[in-house]
């Protein structure tokens, strides 16, 4: 079953009726497709708690929730430390209206930053492609084929 950014997020919240399924650490890290040292590391960072069955770690759905949340948030390029601040807000305002500001705000910070970045990206590729086209035009000139 794929969840959705915005399912998860739901989850989180407490606005999604979620399954009792308990997965292992392999379990989980098949099915998000990492690694489970990947998860141990979210663990040891405090961002995932998964109850123990004698020696063995058991992730609850809440877990696998949280690690959607935190993959998408990575790969969206918020830190760490964001996404667990992220994931806090909920525990202490279960209101989520804190929670929704607080995300809000970084989501339009990260849009800003990468709509800059790629006002940039443009730029440079019109510098390149201006330099490819110089230097094809100059290598005609003196008879030689660019390739």
């Amino acid at each position: 079953m794929q969840i959705s950014f915005t399912e998860a997020l739901s989850a989180q919240m407490g606005n999604l009726v979620v399954d009792d399924k308990i997965y292992s650490v392999s379990q989980l890290a098949r099915e998000l497709g990492v690694t489970p040292r990947t998860i141990r590391f979210y663990e040891d960072k405090g961002l995932i708690t998964p109850q123990r069955a004698g020696n063995t770690r058991v992730y609850a759905h809440r877990d696998r929730v949280r690690m959607i949340l935190i993959l998408r948030g990575k790969r969206m390029g918020f830190s760490l430390k964001e996404v667990k601040e992220f994931l806090d807000l909920y525990v202490v305002d279960h209101t989520q209206v804190e929670q929704m500001q607080h995300l809000l705000k970084k989501v339009r910070s990260r849009i800003s930053l990468l709509e800059d970045q790629l006002q940039a990206v443009q730029t440079s590729l019109e510098e390149l492609r201006s330099m490819e086209r110089i230097s094809i035009e100059a290598l005609h000139a003196k008879g030689i084929s660019a390739s």
